[in-house]
């Protein structure tokens, strides 16, 4: 069997290597020819995934990427794994998804099977995608070729997190598109689960991810409520995760990053509007958790004051940018709304991040490309008047920062298990 994954990203890539290593060809797709070079050099892109890995595969012919959509029409199945952003209005950007059908379309062929695998709102897999396919194509969904949605869940820089080991979702457009996904999934997946049709797996995905959404909400929420008490947030989750029943354990930030949760509640908001119904929990967890970085930023500026210091002028380490802990991922990344609101209020920002030692272009927060993660030495650490700790990465020396900062400001309650000097740490 040789199957296309399209979009080679921190989901199509260990998807594609997962596949290979259980003896599927692959060809990888990817519209970045930089991507494309460097995976056929064996060459990895991606910090948590082995150069060696990819060129074993590499070598074994197993694994190969291309730019060229025509090399699909040799495949059995064709798995999309691209973006799913959001518009600038918080509408469903699905122009990734469009545009990859419509390249499929040109060369789909008949009994090929095609997933989509990237979150969305329910009915873009047997509404949208499929009207593009079959306008592109002259072919009909159903009859002339398989059509199926089974959504990601990877876990990146989670080491426990295997892409065999994760039950996978599977939702067909019809029985036979469902039998024939389950065939492909079946090379690789361990467990797979049926379910009814390609609605009910997009809104599984979706409240899986609402679920986090609006847990974390409810702790950020807590955390001011609770600090308001002069009880730490932090003792009480740890308190109250002794309990080994109905108790589930999240815990506050400076804000959501990534590319789900940020970003999916709002596709299920939207489509809920076009179906005339109300998504009040939802809606109220996105604002609770956008208002976080304000709220944190003001957290600094008192800490400054306590030092008889403004924040205008003030020198701010933000310590991580990647939007998760031991992952090189900065999409939605909470700390590039932290550094815009400590700059627009006078502060001096850089940031340091193992991970990511160079900003890379982005579309939302251009200004910050090409900014350097500052070295790791206690001369410069020293120089700041507060470090903010948003992103609590493992590779970081806690202890030696307690040590050169004047000032923290602790997001992720990292510096509860460090010897500090009284009133040096701030929690927030």
């Amino acid at each position: 069997m040789t199957i296309a994954i399209i979009g080679l990203g921190y989901v199509g890539l260990p998807l594609a290597l997962q596949f290979a290593r259980s003896g599927v060809r692959v060809l990888g797709l990817d519209i970045d020819r930089k991507k494309v070079l460097a995976l056929n050099a064996g060459r990895s892109y991606i910090r948590h995934i082995p150069a060696a890995e990819i060129k074993k595969l590499v070598r074994a012919g197993k694994f190969s990427a291309t730019a060229d959509f025509s090399e699909i029409e040799k495949v059995a199945a064709i798995l999309i794994c691209v973006p799913t952003p959001l518009k600038k209005n918080r509408a469903p950007d699905l122009s990734y998804v469009l545009n990859t059908g419509q390249n499929i379309a040109r060369h789909l062929q008949r009994s090929q099977l095609v997933v989509l695998e990237s979150t969305t709102y329910p009915g873009t897999t047997e509404n949208e995608l499929r009207e593009v396919l079959e306008h592109g194509s002259g072919l009909k969904a159903g009859r002339d070729f398989h059509l199926a949605f089974s959504p990601e869940r990877e876990d990146p820089g989670n080491p426990a997190s295997r892409v065999a080991e994760i039950p996978k979702l599977v939702g067909g457009y019809t029985p036979a598109c469902l039998a024939a996904a389950l065939k492909v999934y079946g090379r690789a997946i361990r467990i797979l689960i049926p379910v009814t049709n390609c609605r009910t797996a997009e809104a599984a995905k979706l409240l899986e991810n609402v679920f986090r959404s609006v847990n974390i909400a409810l702790v950020n929420e807590l955390k001011g409520v609770y600090a308001a008490l002069d009880i730490d947030i932090w003792d009480v989750i740890a308190a109250a995760r002794t309990k080994p029943f109905g108790f589930m354990p999240f815990y506050p930030g400076p804000g959501l990053g990534g590319h789900c949760i940020p970003i999916d509640p709002f596709y299920l908001a939207w489509r809920a509007k076009q179906a005339g119904q109300a998504t009040r929990f939802v809606e109220l967890a996105g604002e609770i958790n956008r208002a976080m970085p304000e709220k944190v930023v003001a957290r600094v500026a008192h800490a400054l004051a306590s030092q008889k210091k403004s924040l205008r002028g003030a020198k701010v380490l933000v310590l991580g940018l990647a939007y998760k802990a031991n992952v090189a991922d900065d999409r939605e990344s909470p700390s590039y709304v932290l550094m815009n609101r400590l700059q627009a209020r006078g502060a001096q920002v850089c940031y340091f991040d193992p991970h990511v030692p160079v900003i890379r272009p982005t579309r939302e927060h251009p200004q910050w490309a090409g900014t350097k993660s500052v070295p790791w030495r206690r001369k410069i650490i020293a120089a700041f008047d507060a470090v903010l700790i948003a992103t609590a990465h493992d590779g970081v020396n806690y202890q030696q920062l307690a040590g050169w900062a004047r000032l923290i400001v602790d997001t992720r309650n990292v510096m509860a298990k460090v010897n500090v000097t009284p009133g040096m740490v701030w929690k927030a």
